[in-house]
Formats: C-alpha cells, sequence, structure tokens
C-alpha cells in the first residue's frame, strides 16, 4: 500500500521525484600525431583500423597527414580505443584459415 501511496503522490507530483542528470563529456578533438598514435598502439594497419572503426583506408590516412578531420562518432571511437587500445582488436572478426581436402 505504501508504494501505491508513493506512486499517486509521484503521479499528483506531491513528493519531489529525484532525477537522474546525466552528465556528457564532450567529445575530444585529435590532431594527426594523435590518431597515428592511437592506431600505433592497438598495433593495427590503417587498412585494418579502418575497417574496426568502420571507415575507409583512405579516412583514416587523411586523418593522419592532417587532410580531413573524423566526424563525431568516429571522435568517439578514437576516445575509446584511446583509453582502451585493445578494445578494437577484442570485437574484431577473426579470420580463420580453412583446409582444403
Amino acid at each position: 500500500m505504501q508504494e501505491l501511496s508513493e506512486a499517486v503522490n509521484n503521479q499528483q507530483g506531491k513528493d519531489k521525484i529525484k532525477r537522474f542528470k546525466p552528465i556528457i563529456k564532450p567529445v575530444s578533438i585529435f590532431n594527426p600525431d594523435d590518431i597515428k598514435q592511437i592506431r600505433k598502439k592497438t598495433g593495427l594497419s590503417q587498412v585494418i583500423f579502418a575497417a574496426s572503426l568502420g571507415v575507409s583506408p583512405q579516412a583514416v590516412e587523411a586523418w593522419e597527414y592532417g587532410k580531413n578531420k573524423p566526424d563525431g562518432a568516429s571522435r568517439r571511437l578514437l576516445e575509446i580505443v584511446r583509453d582502451d587500445p585493445t578494445f578494437l582488436v577484442r570485437f574484431q572478426v577473426k579470420n580463420q584459415l580453412a583446409t582444403i581436402d
């Protein structure tokens, strides 16, 4: 009964509800050297790094040479990889060799 009473009071605005207000960290900005260092820490080539991020190898090359800048979603992924260089390797699709009889 107490929970029902609290629910009714909440619905009627009689009780103040503590609301969770998330604090979202701004997305980092990376310079070409930052991106190259992040990729090198993963031990991945530009091609595999790009595929793991879901972008073209040309995009990674352009980022590393300062011709283009990564967008917001790519920057957030770069943050994650910067903080955990094993992240991409853990989620890569592993190639398996098949033996042919």
